[in-house]
């Protein structure tokens, strides 16, 4: 499994939050879900297997630390993404700006009373 179809799933998208704070204990990461700790430590796994999670085993405990060197691909997809999505923009930031500009000025045209229109009344 890769680290994006590890993600796809919403429990092991919150066992890998769990995780951001330092290793756990399968018994503290299972107790928050409403699923036995079988199924969380077959995410957990699978995290593993994704290459998102390394394990250590301590006695009878298997402890699991987030691995954040599995996110680099990821990461990396959604810096590629950003930069397209900037490169694509139809706007650049000056050109708001000057619309920005425009935008106040005929506003303020607008709210002013037009003189002729004063002249021919008063």
């Amino acid at each position: 499994m890769d680290a994006f179809a590890a993600l796809a799933d919403p429990v092991r998208r919150d066992l890998l939050r769990a995780l951001t704070t330092g290793p756990a204990r399968v018994a503290d990461l299972a107790a928050p879900h409403p699923i036995s700790r079988p199924a969380v430590s077959k995410h957990l796994r699978l995290l593993t297997e994704a290459g998102l999670t390394t394990v250590e085993d301590r006695g009878r405990e298997r402890h699991y630390r987030l691995d954040r060197d599995g996110l680099v691909p990821v990461h990396d997809l959604l810096a590629d993404l950003a930069t397209e999505a900037a490169a694509a923009a139809p706007f650049t930031e000056s050109a708001l700006d000057g619309l920005d500009l425009e935008v106040r000025r005929t506003v303020r045209e607008h709210r002013q009373p037009d003189r002729h229109t004063q002249e021919e009344t008063g």
